[in-house]
């Protein structure tokens, strides 16, 4: 059988805060690409209505 992983909590049940830290830059990350992708193709689609029609 396949061994299962063990998650290292403290006595209170929360994860380490390291692991909490690289979660959140990489949410923050991944929020700021979201944006600036959106922000992309609305000019990039804004820019076509203007000079393709």
């Amino acid at each position: 059988m396949a061994n299962t992983p063990e998650y290292v909590f403290d006595t209170n049940g929360e994860p380490p805060r390291s692991e909490l830290a690289d979660h959140m830059r990489t949410y923050e990350a991944f929020l700021s690409l979201m944006k600036w992708g959106i922000i992309l193709i609305a000019l990039l689609l804004i820019g076509m209505a203007v000079f393709l029609l």
